[in-house]
């Protein structure tokens, strides 16, 4: 697991382990950020095998090793189809690097054997996280979920 990082231009990205989980959802302010690092911790101990798929990744930059935020999915495909989530420090908003990160973990993605489609949902007033997915290539799949709008890319066709 120490192993695996997913490498962009400026920053690599790899899973946390559960110490490191702990530790920040120990830091939290908000109770439903908590919850939600609470599942991700309980998905990765529930299925130690699929641990890649509940953890987050933690995103720092190359030449510092500063933490920055970090990107993830929400468990292992079902029907050829994950779903990502991601949140940065306000102070590294607004200069492309949840973008980059995005990119990234969909080209990991797209690399396993089993994905195909990777979803996204985003709260309808988040104009920021929606020009992400638009960037990454995301588009509306017509669907609301929990969060609100849900939004999708598709594996590249090769030939």
């Amino acid at each position: 697991m120490d192993k695996l990082k997913v490498e962009t231009k400026r920053m690599l990205l790899q899973p946390m382990s559960d110490s490191e989980i702990e530790e920040m959802m120990a830091e939290m302010h908000s109770d439903d950020l908590r919850a939600a690092y609470g599942e991700m911790l309980a998905g990765c101990r529930r299925e130690p095998e699929n641990r890649i798929w509940y953890a987050p990744w933690k995103m720092t930059l190359k030449n510092s090793r500063e933490y920055m935020g970090n990107v993830g999915f929400k468990g292992p495909a079902k029907d050829r189809t994950v779903e990502i989530g991601y949140g940065i420090l306000p102070s590294y908003e607004g200069n492309g690097y949840m973008t980059e990160a995005v990119q990234g973990m969909i080209r990991w993605a797209f690399a396993q054997q089993d994905v195909d489609f990777v979803e996204a949902e985003t709260d309808p007033d988040n104009r920021a996280s929606q020009r992400i997915l638009e960037k990454c290539g995301f588009v509306p799949n017509g669907k609301t979920g929990e969060e609100g709008p849900r939004f999708v890319v598709e594996r590249p066709q090769t030939t």
